[in-house]
């Protein structure tokens, strides 16, 4: 991916919420759902949505039912239909809304980041905790459940990782042509940086036990890659 191309950052991480998120879900799936006035509609469906990873999480994505759902959300059953048709429609919804933070919160560069690939990569980092911090129970759902998507959506999660990676290898391969880091395969190293990230949506209950904040594990990784890339001054 060519960062020339990428957007100015468009969401601060603060702005996003799973209320946003399901206003776009909501606008993107319209013709789906039944209900079609959007300040009925969005409330009901982050109801939906947010149930479905609970559950999820505790049961998994592929044994969970329509009547799990109507008892976690105080929808009845028949209104769930309403607003999703199919647990496939459901998941891709899910998907959906992870993809949008990636894509409008995540990977655009922040003022000052284009021209100074350390910044940029930095950058990366610490949006992609932030982010995932916010919307913990989305990115885990979308990581832990591939096992139970199609196809179709595992071909979504798997891309979007390696299309994740590619944008922080564009700010590495930037950052070795300056000189700054050190002359490694650029795609190699963000793929080592990307369980870092991971592991702090997927593992949180182990950095809850050791009382760290999100803003200390930025610190953290950005530390640890910058002394591990970095080439000596």
């Amino acid at each position: 991916m060519d960062v020339t191309a990428t957007p100015l950052l468009q969401l601060r991480p603060r702005e996003l919420t799973s209320g946003v998120l399901c206003t776009v879900i909501f606008r993107q799936f319209g013709d789906t759902i039944r209900v079609q006035k959007e300040h009925v509609a969005v409330p009901n469906l982050e109801k939906i949505i947010l149930a479905a990873l609970d559950i999820g999480r505790r049961k998994g994505f592929h044994s969970t039912t329509t009547r799990d759902l109507a008892e976690a959300s105080g929808l009845s059953m028949g209104a769930i239909y309403n607003y999703v048709e199919s647990k496939e429609t459901l998941l891709r919804m899910i998907l959906a809304g992870v993809d949008y933070a990636v894509e409008h919160a995540i990977l655009p560069y922040d003022k000052g980041e284009q021209d100074d690939p350390a910044l940029r990569l930095y950058g990366l980092i610490r949006r992609h905790i932030e982010v995932s911090d916010i919307l913990q129970r989305w990115f885990a759902f979308a990581f832990l459940e591939i096992k139970a998507f199609d196809k179709d959506a595992r071909d979504i999660v798997l891309q979007s990782e390696l299309h994740n990676e590619r944008v922080m290898a564009d700010a590495i391969a930037d950052g070795i042509t300056k000189g700054i880091f050190i002359d490694l395969p650029p795609l190699t190293l963000a793929g080592m940086i990307m369980p870092l990230l991971q592991d702090w949506y997927i593992k949180r209950w182990k950095f809850r036990k050791r009382g760290m904040a999100s803003a200390a594990y930025v610190e953290a990784v950005t530390g640890f890659v910058n002394r591990a890339i970095a080439r000596p001054q």
